[in-house]
């Protein structure tokens, strides 16, 4: 079963809400075998302008487990503090 991944790009908006709700988004991950692969800040834009600053990226070990996991009662119950704090795109593929 391939992977998948789920890329976040962000614009923060509260920076001490933000901190806030990226140190609770690893227990969420956990249970459905997720784990951060990447966190940055944008360096430079090239093809086209992105009016996204940060991105992460998580890998799960399939499109399921993330599925499941953004459905989940933990993930539901901060996306509340998520939306205080940044503007979020959230995509899913496979590899």
């Amino acid at each position: 079963m391939p992977n998948a991944y789920v890329v976040g790009k962000i614009s923060v908006k509260d920076e001490r809400k933000w901190v806030e709700y990226r140190n609770q988004v690893p227990a969420t991950i956990a249970p459905w075998g997720g784990e951060v692969v990447f966190r940055g800040k944008k360096a430079s834009d090239f093809a086209k302008e992105n009016p996204y600053t940060d991105i992460v990226v998580i890998r799960f070990p399939s499109i399921e487990a993330a599925k499941a996991w953004e459905a989940s009662p933990a993930y539901q119950s901060i996306i509340p503090l998520r939306q205080e704090a940044a503007e979020v795109m959230l995509t899913a593929y496979q590899a």
